[in-house]
């Protein structure tokens, strides 16, 4: 912290370090008693006062540590200070920023640079700031004004970075980019470039202009020697000939690259494509979407090529023998892709006119001769594989079974083994298979597993263990049988698969996920939470894998779950927002300027999420949620979040179009390729095909952005607004009406009216049919079971709708006239009715899966709780607080049919709660008795039915012995399948518990505004 002439801000740096020691220590109090013992030696010293604010800061005294900063800043634009150093500035810009007020912190090294012009280290200081800021111009013309300064070659690359960042977030910046060349051309020209970065980024100006040649011309000539390895060089000359369409050139060059690194996939997929002259798509430098260069490149490759098939099949033969040799140079089993580009070229030729071309089953039955035992064997090839033909794919089969012997226990046997069931379920045809065969195969991966755990016996506990995805195959063939006939104990046992393999092994991430699906979908929510706590997901997988169970939570009874969830996932976005641009600093020190780029657009992109907007409505609706009983700390959230304002502004039209959507869909189970969909929820269709489901599958995933998820977001976005509207709405009319019958709130309606239109929307209708709607379903007009996907949203807008007609200057429902107060039992009998339809279609719990219980939470945390809302906000409004008797006369009784209306909504309230509470109790049975149903669907004892696997574990846990390892078979005494179903027994019991809890609160709540109201009224 000292500077070369030993002081610290002024101040001698043996004073000083104490306080900095204590400080990373964080013996807070400690600095603070030494930091004040010295500003009382020197009170005007700024670098003092603003040690002092940092201390304060760190102690979680933000406004005092401001108010001390605010004192630093006065004392550095007096006229006493002849001398600014660049640590009290820093230390100044740490505290401004962590209390988020980086202007105070710019404006301070603004006044410095202005006061001391030719101070490198202000200027570098001022730089800093305006990253942080994202001040893209006034970091170009910092780093232009030092580069002017001293004449460094890292300020000029500065100033094109920050040009750079303008072309990419600003319209009409492409403009810069030849000035960015400008500058860079000059400076090679009377200094030439040091760096290989500076290299890259010079490259990457041309390449952003289209100037392939320029580009090449540079990279051939004195700079191209800054490239560190040949390859990397070889690489960009080829992307910038294919790019140029010099496809012949481009080829060569990828050759060479092939023959330094055979096993480089790209490059290869990249020579194919320039033989075949394809737009490949090839990716250009500093892009802000985060793609495959692969995929980009593969999908370019799936289509037929334009050239005559002579020239096709011409080219092909030569790239064929190339590739030979390149198998023959490299007979290393660890070289795979030379033995994977023979098979690409045969499928170029079958795409390409060649579409009986035998030859690609033989390069397939090769590869997996060669390659069969690694895990990774069947995926590589697996788009190969659906294009093989019926006959093809039972030869394919064959050749791989008869090519090792099942019998014997050692690694390269279990791989095959594995390579065999991970192809029949790439190619679908378990999809065709019987249930016997199903639960047959299922066995065998089950008994093959146990069979092998003694290959695993000197493993590490955190190593993977051979045969893991044997389960996972297992489990999800018995997902299968579930799907086919709907029999509980398939279900039941795939979980207890997964179970055993996490009992041998708690590291298994992939059994993990999946179980929290299952748990999910079975109704045994704490066990899915529980499993999904133990990933131990941090940082930015928060953002890509929360969606395995965050939508469950949400809809839980289990609140304060859910918050936690949310509160994790918020930290650790807004801290990297707010700290993201340190890494920018990071990287211009340490002269990596593609990292520049890259950091700023993950940062733009984690910004624009789809799924950070819709948690941010999440969090607050679930503090809604978990106090609205109380309608003094509602009030208190809702102005902590400026009143739901901000969100409405983040979801306006604009901002939604440019969301990003983050979330990693492959590890899903195939059951449910996105949050808001579960294929067993649907019936099984017994004439769907693998090739209907893959497709289907896709289509799934590739439109949840736009999809509900779109909607949704936009959905939440404006709940809190509408909360606070409806209560402060109903408020203002109701207290106008009683003193002088003064008009309502015209501002606070024609809000909410706009926000209701916008609501509508997300649910697919105008304001003026979702308003007939909800009228229709509460008369029994309109079928609730025909809205059943949107019910809750239904069921909400029928709230805010009640609110609405309050505080309008006319009647808002069709039929009705404002005086009339239909608009409260309009809202009571839509809620009794869609309540009545899921309890009398409701089973019975844990034996039913995919049951009521979720639903029924969120009818009962959301929407009746925004209606109890504005019970509570009316009712506050209307009740005589205080009033005085009129002379000779009884105290007046303001709004008695308001007052009458009110009341029959809170008995109509009470009565559909109550009706759920004893929904609720009946689904509550002894643990015993309980355990008997569940076990009852294990033990069955046909041939074909399930109960074979659970005894299987049974059995293989019991006898477990040394000859599989001690820690194997220590871990799994204590493992029985009773035991997990007496777990799931409890999550149920627990969840029920947790709803019921939450139903008497709001029926306690009902019966005090009940005793309030008759006290009134009578």
């Amino acid at each position: 912290m000292a500077s070369k002439f030993g002081l610290a801000g002024g101040i001698p740096e043996r004073r000083v370090r104490p306080i900095w020691d204590a400080v990373d220590s964080r013996q807070y109090k400690a600095a603070l008693k030494l930091c004040t013992g010295l500003l009382a030696k020197h009170p005007t010293s700024p670098y003092v006062l603003a040690l002092k604010a940092l201390i304060l800061e760190r102690m979680g005294k933000p406004d005092e540590a401001l108010s001390v900063s605010l004192n630093a800043k006065e004392l550095l634009y007096s006229d006493n200070i002849f001398h600014f150093d660049d640590l009290t500035l820093s230390t100044l810009q740490i505290v401004f920023q962590r209390l988020d007020r980086l202007d105070l912190a710019t404006s301070c090294y603004e006044y410095a640079c202005t006061k001391y012009p030719s101070n490198l280290e202000l200027m570098m200081g001022l730089f800093n700031c305006y990253v942080r800021e994202y001040s893209y111009v006034k970091q170009q013309q910092t780093a232009l004004k030092m580069y002017k300064t001293v004449g460094e070659e890292r300020f000029l690359l500065w100033a094109v970075c920050s040009i750079q960042l303008q072309v990419h977030f600003s319209s009409g910046g492409v403009k810069l980019l030849a000035l960015a060349e400008a500058l860079l051309k000059k400076h090679i020209n009377s200094h030439s470039l040091h760096e290989p970065e500076a290299l890259s980024l010079y490259i990457s100006i041309l390449e952003q202009q289209e100037k392939y040649d320029a580009a090449l011309e540079v990279l051939s000539g004195e700079l191209g020697s800054l490239m560190g390895r040949e390859e990397d060089k070889l690489r960009l000359q080829g992307r910038l000939l294919a790019q140029a369409s010099s496809y012949a050139a481009a080829s060569e060059i990828y050759q060479k690259i092939l023959e330094s690194c055979p096993d480089d996939w790209e490059s290869f997929l990249h020579y194919i494509g320039c033989l075949l002259e394809h737009d490949v798509n090839l990716p250009k430098p500093c892009t802000g979407e985060h793609t495959c260069p692969s995929c980009s490149v593969d999908s370019a490759l799936s289509s037929k090529t334009s050239l005559s098939q002579e020239l096709v099949e011409s080219r092909l033969t030569n790239a064929l023998s190339f590739v030979q040799r390149l198998q023959e140079n490299n007979s290393s089993d660890c070289v795979r892709g030379p033995h994977l580009a023979n098979i690409e070229i045969e499928r170029q030729r079958c795409l390409n006119g060649n579409l009986n071309n035998i030859k690609l089953m033989e390069a397939l039955v090769k590869y997996f001769h060669r390659f069969g035992h690694l895990s990774c064997s069947a995926s590589d090839v697996e788009k190969y594989l659906h294009m093989l033909s019926g006959e093809e794919i039972s030869k394919l089969l064959d050749e791989i079974s008869g090519s090792f012997d099942a019998s014997s226990v050692s690694v390269n046997t279990l791989g095959l083994t594995i390579t065999l069931f991970k192809v029949q379920e790439l190619l679908g045809t378990l999809f065709t298979k019987s249930t016997a065969e199903l639960q047959g195969i299922a066995k065998r991966m089950v008994d093959t597993f146990y069979k092998n755990l003694s290959l695993s016996n000197d493993l590490d506990p955190q190593e993977s263990m051979y045969g893991e995805e044997l389960l996972s195959m297992a489990s999800s063939i018995l997902v299968q049988l579930y799907w086919h006939t709907r029999n509980l104990g398939y279900l039941l046992e795939a979980i207890l698969v997964l179970e055993f393999g996490l009992a041998v092994r708690k590291y298994v991430w992939q059994y993990k996920i999946i179980l929290v699906h299952l748990y999910s979908y079975l109704g045994a929510l704490p066990l899915a939470h529980k499993w999904y706590i133990t990933l131990e997901v941090k940082n930015i997988l928060l953002e890509s894998v929360s969606h395995h169970i965050l939508p469950q939570m949400l809809n839980s009874p289990f609140l304060q779950h859910a918050a936690d969830l949310v509160k994790d996932y918020l930290k650790f976005m807004d801290d990297h927002l707010k700290e993201s641009a340190d890494l920018t600093c990071l990287a211009y020190r340490h002269r990596t300027y593609s990292k520049v780029i890259e950091f700023v657009q993950f940062k733009d992109r984690l910004q624009r999420s789809m799924q950070y907007l819709s948690v941010k409505s999440d969090s607050v609706m679930l503090h809604l949620k978990q106090k609205a009983e109380s309608l003094d700390e509602v009030e208190s959230i809702l102005v902590n979040v400026n009143l739901g304002t901000k969100l409405v502004e983040l979801s306006n039209e604009d901002s939604m179009k440019h969301l990003t959507f983050n979330e990693d869909l492959e590890a899903r189970p195939w059951w449910t390729p996105t949050s808001s969909v579960n294929f067993l929820s649907e019936s099984f269709d017994e004439g769907s095909t693998p090739a209907s489901y893959r497709t289907k599958m896709c289509k799934y995933k590739s439109n949840e952005k736009d999809g509900p998820k779109l909607k949704d977001a936009e959905r939440k976005s404006v709940i809190p607004r509408l909360v606070y509207l409806s209560m402060r709405g109903c408020t203002t009319f109701l207290r106008e009406s009683e003193s002088n019958g003064a008009s309502s709130d015209v501002t606070v309606a024609g809000e909410m009216k706009t926000l209701l239109e916008k609501y509508a929307r997300t649910i697919g209708y105008s304001l003026d049919d979702a308003l007939s709607i909800v009228l229709g379903m509460s008369t029994s007009k309109k079928a609730v079971k025909d809205f059943a996907p949107d019910i809750v949203r239904w069921m909400s807008f029928a709230a805010f709708i009640n609110a609405w007609n309050l505080c309008s200057s006319e009647s808002v429902i069709p039929g009705t006239d404002r005086s009339s107060p239909s608009s409260w039992q309009i809202v009571g009998d839509l809620f009794k009715t869609c309540i009545e339809a899921q309890l009398t279609d409701a089973k019975q719990m844990l034996t039913s899966p995919g049951n009521n219980i979720p639903l029924l939470a969120q009818m009962v945390t959301e929407p009746i709780s925004w209606h109890l809302l504005v019970i509570q906000s009316c009712m506050r409004a209307m009740t005589p607080q205080g009033k005085k008797k009129k002379k000779g006369g009884p105290l007046e009784r303001p709004n008695t049919p308001h007052l009458q209306a009110i009341q029959s909504s809170v008995n109509c309230m009470v009565d559909t709660l109550q009706s759920v509470q004893a929904w609720l109790s009946d689904q509550v049975r002894p643990e015993e008795q309980a355990l008997d149903i569940l076990m009852s669907h294990l033990q069955g004892t046909c041939a074909d039915g399930p109960g074979q696997i659970s005894r299987t574990l049974d059995e293989s846990a019991a006898v477990a012995n040394a000859e599989i390892g001690g820690r194997i078979a220590q871990s799994l005494e204590p493992w029985s399948s009773t035991g997990v179903m007496r777990r799931i027994v409890g999550a149920g019991d627990e969840t029920i518990t947790e709803l019921k809890k939450i139903c008497a609160k709001k029926l306690k709540m009902l019966a005090s505004a009940s005793a309030s109201l008759s006290s009134v009224l009578h």
